[in-house]
């Protein structure tokens, strides 16, 4: 197939490009980075250097493609200390550019990455916006076919509480505990694309996808292990407590207020009743082979 893949090179699209190209497709990766161009023809792929916010570009990029994939970064958009940028709108103007590229350059089938809580916009925060995006692509004639892909939490996320660890020997957050909550690698949702893309398209379906399911306390304790700091803890200080670091950080409102009410569903497990009512088979790469990756980077 000719497929098209947005979201250049990053820890989901590079696998997925050469996952794809190893299976025999044609592969168009699209970059916003004209610096990315050799890497991605390495790969086996052709670059196309653009944004995803040019509609006529991404129409003339889409035209005669078998299949997309779509994806809307974070900081595609912009910097989430950067407040003046609204999140909400911006996320949806993309889905908008995206739903109309997609209509007028005839594909037929779409597989996008959405996210858990896509399924309702009350109670989980910045992941809200996610619903609105599924909305808008389900806007789409039906004879357009539409696979949502709904990662849960990514395991590189513990990246950002590298400095805490260091400092404080803590992981600090407003929910904790011994509950188990599920978590993916970026490897795991390449392959799952890829078995979607090359899987018969009908209708419009979404699929949760997760690698492994562990607690709080469990993580610090495997990612203490990992880093050869067995008194690492999964702190918990006050919604109130972490709201106000966030913002004397500097951080966006709704990107800080979203992310807090966003582990409150966490701690309640509201965020996680509709994926285990449609529960995945759990992906390959457990928490234990994550945490070596994170060894290594924090070692250095």
């Amino acid at each position: 197939m000719k497929i098209v893949l947005t979201g250049s090179l990053g820890r989901i699209g590079k696998p997925l490009t050469q996952n794809l190209v190893n299976n025999g497709h044609s592969v168009i990766v699209i970059s916003s980075k004209p610096e990315r161009q050799e890497e991605i023809e390495m790969l086996g792929a052709k670059a196309a250097i653009g944004r995803m916010q040019d509609v006529d570009f991404l129409i003339n990029t889409f035209k005669g493609a078998d299949a997309v994939y779509l994806m809307i970064a974070w900081d595609a958009i912009g910097n989430i200390f950067d407040k003046n940028i609204n999140f909400p709108t911006e996320f949806i103007n993309i889905a908008e550019k995206y739903k109309q590229s997609v209509k007028q350059s005839g594909v037929k089938k779409v597989v996008l990455l959405s996210s858990i809580g896509a399924h309702t916009n009350q109670g989980i925060g910045s992941l809200s916006v996610y619903k609105g995006i599924e909305d808008t692509m389900n806007q789409l004639p039906a004879d357009v076919s539409i696979k949502f892909m709904r990662p849960v939490a990514f395991y590189p996320n513990l990246f950002r509480f590298m400095q805490s660890i260091r400092t404080e020997e803590a992981i600090i957050q407003s929910y904790g505990g011994n509950t188990k909550e599920p978590w993916v690698s970026p490897l795991d949702i390449s392959n799952v694309i890829v078995e979607e893309l090359e899987k018969p398209f009908e209708g419009r379906s979404f699929r949760y996808i997760a690698s492994d399911e562990v607690s709080p306390n469990e993580v610090a304790t495997i990612l203490g292990e990992a880093i050869g700091n067995r008194k690492l803890k999964w702190q918990t200080v006050s919604a109130e407590q972490l709201l106000n670091g966030m913002q004397v950080s500097g951080m966006n409102e709704w990107v800080a207020k979203g992310f807090i009410e966003m582990q409150a569903a966490q701690g309640t497990g509201i965020l996680y009743e509709d994926f285990y009512k449609n529960k995945p088979e759990l992906g390959k790469v457990k928490m234990t082979e994550f945490t070596k990756e994170f060894a290594s980077v924090y070692n250095q």
